[in-house]
């Protein structure tokens, strides 16, 4: 059991799913003083004979350190954990996964009871927590103070990279790349089953789509970014929408050929069909990010 005291060394963790658990088993191989609360105790007895010390309520956990991190499972998790914990003094660092405006509204919250707060998105699944080696990070945003003051233990499980005053941005930035994520994975469903679909070899799509799917994604991200930010959509394109979309019609009748649902394509055809008709098929598909914000769903 953690006494009542605030340990400005120790790491406050509540929270222990997969991704809890990784950044806990991170903090304690680094030497941190770490206490861990879990709805669910059974899941912090492993932690317990790592030497992590186990507090019986949210209460207690955070009276026994500074650093007070919640790793929950969503938002409004967030808030009943905490309900009536007194929060004067700490800096909250809420690294679930939620929305920009629930970050943003969670700060106004914890500043209402003497709290610093940050968020973060973290870039990694679990496995890949506490191994730098692999890329992992999390993105940060709310108070610099705050994090300035725990960079280095924030640092431990994953890369940590600071965005900026707005505590939306971290939750904004993971929420960005994990739709690119999305959308390739939708991509690549949709390959494997017209592969499937013609008896080509799991094992031989996946090492054509490896290097196809790779090369296209370094080289389209930065030409969307020169566009976007020149405002120039037209010249020297070489694929235009025009042309895209007349081979995304290929791609669909394809696919219904083959008996393949066309389910995931159909959505990014369509959108890219109104805007050929509304004039812009001579330009880059980076021309379709302004669509979006002018159509929102």
């Amino acid at each position: 059991m953690t006494e009542n005291t605030t340990d400005p060394s120790r790491i406050v963790l509540l929270g222990l799913g997969d991704m809890g658990t990784a950044f806990a088993r991170a903090w304690l191989a680094a030497g941190h003083p770490l206490t861990v609360w879990n709805r669910t105790a059974s899941r912090a007895e492993p932690l317990a004979a790592e030497g992590a010390d186990v507090a019986a309520d949210p209460a207690s956990a955070v009276a026994a350190g500074r650093l007070v991190v919640t790793c929950l499972f969503d938002d409004a998790s967030v808030g009943a954990v905490l309900e009536g914990v007194d929060l004067a003094g700490r800096d909250l660092v809420d690294i679930t996964t939620g929305t920009p405006g629930e970050a943003r509204a969670r700060a106004e919250w914890a500043a209402a009871r003497g709290a610093r707060f940050v968020s973060g998105g973290i870039m990694a699944v679990p496995p890949m927590v506490g191994a730098l080696e692999t890329g992992a990070y999390t993105f940060y945003s709310g108070s610099e103070e705050a994090f300035a003051e725990h960079r280095e233990a924030l640092s431990v499980p994953t890369g940590a990279r600071f965005q900026g005053g707005d505590p939306g941005l971290a939750a904004l930035l993971d929420v960005a790349l994990l739709s690119a994520m999305n959308g390739m994975f939708g991509g690549l469903t949709h390959a494997f089953a017209l592969a499937r679909r013609s008896g080509v070899p799991p094992k031989e799509a996946a090492g054509l789509l490896e290097g196809w799917v790779g090369a296209m994604l370094s080289d389209a991200a930065g030409g969307f970014a020169e566009r976007l930010e020149s405002g120039d959509l037209t010249t020297g394109v070489v694929s235009n929408l025009a042309m895209q979309s007349r081979g995304l019609d290929t791609l669909l009748r394809t696919a219904r050929e083959a008996g393949v649902s066309t389910e995931l394509l159909r959505p990014y055809a369509e959108l890219m069909e109104r805007h050929v008709a509304d004039g812009g098929g001579d330009q880059d598909g980076a021309g379709l990010v302004d669509r979006l914000l002018e159509d929102p769903a």
